[in-house]
């Protein structure tokens, strides 16, 4: 059986971290990530692995899928959006935080290497990311992507869009851990318009996008973001509403009314001195409990389909803390 190529730029690299010995007792991120697929001597596209006969999602049996990481090496969007740029290092930052961390879970994870923006051709890039993870996505894999700036955010959209749960009918839920609603009207993408797009998107395939944000920063939306968040129906928790009790009930009650979930989370919902290594540092920001328990909640509904993780910049981190908070984040949804 001949199965889809994978679109991406940049086969995956070796993980490294610290060896405490052989056997699962000892088994660290590093030892437990395999590649996904190897690199054709001739320059063709990645061979995907063959399917995994799984249903698209595996209900309460959270290690049923096999996952796979892809990096999203850009930050044209936020180039484009007038913030700091860097991000397009984010993957490689991520990797190395995440390789030395303890693995206690069963799941087999790959990496499919990573989708590069080059010559601010951002929109390829989006929807060569997006093919790669629909053919991920209809192989039974649970997919994560590492960008990037949150331009990241319309690429993973096209791929689960374009996977065969969503065009089976199932209802797609998009919920955003995000300081800003990323709604912006601009006549060229970026990293603050990918839910707009999303929303129009949704509308010219006949269906209307369900979209929740947890940790809306009031003084970084402006009130025609607000305006254009109520016309489209878009459930939001401010910041400073974010307690552990509300945000598990915000979010217990959007689970209830989809069927496959995607979830991105956008670093700079953080307080800056956990995340400081971001476009846009957050002066208030949810607590890092918070969103860690949000992310065990969205595992356990068994309704996880697609995650990322954007907005890290290496160049304005702290003692890698960011880079550390993305990869902890990483190991609670794909532990």
């Amino acid at each position: 059986m001949d199965f889809p190529a994978l679109s991406v730029d940049a086969q995956p690299r070796p993980w490294t971290g610290r060896d405490d010995g052989d056997g699962d007792a000892h088994r660290r991120w590093w030892q437990a990530v395999t590649p996904h697929s190897q690199s054709q001597q001739d320059g063709s596209p990645l061979r995907a692995d063959p399917p995994v006969r799984v249903p698209p999602l595996a209900g309460t049996d959270a290690t049923a899928r096999p996952a796979v990481i892809l990096g999203f090496c850009s930050d044209e969007g936020v180039r484009r959006n007038k913030g700091r740029t860097g991000a397009a290092a984010a993957p490689a930052a991520i990797r190395s935080a995440l390789g030395p961390l303890a693995y206690h879970s069963d799941r087999p994870v790959a990496d499919a290497g990573d989708v590069v923006v080059r010559d601010g051709e951002l929109e390829a890039g989006q929807a060569r990311a997006g093919a790669a993870v629909a053919g991920l996505l209809d192989g039974g894999r649970l997919t994560m992507v590492l960008g990037g700036g949150h331009e990241t955010a319309y690429a993973s959209y096209l791929g689960v869009a374009g996977s065969r749960a969503v065009r089976d009918g199932q209802r797609l839920g998009v919920l955003n851990l995000d300081a800003h609603f990323d709604l912006r009207d601009e006549p060229v993408p970026s990293s603050g318009t990918p839910f707009l797009q999303m929303a129009r998107a949704e509308a010219a395939e006949g269906r209307e996008l369900s979209y929740a944000v947890v940790g809306i920063s009031e003084p970084n939306n402006t009130r025609a973001l607000f305006s254009t968040a109520d016309e489209l129906g878009v459930k939001y928790l401010l910041d400073e509403d974010c307690t552990a009790g509300a945000a598990g009930a915000f979010v217990a009650d959007f689970l209830s009314g989809i069927d496959v979930l995607y979830l991105t989370i956008d670093l700079d919902v953080l307080p800056a001195a956990v995340a400081p290594g971001v476009s846009a540092p957050a002066a208030y920001g949810v607590p890092l409990p918070v969103i860690s328990a949000v992310c065990r909640q969205v595992v356990a509904s068994g309704k996880l389909l697609h995650a990322d993780v954007a907005e890290l910049n290496p160049a304005f981190d702290i003692d890698n803390r960011t880079a550390r908070v993305a990869a902890r984040l990483v190991s609670i949804l794909l532990g």
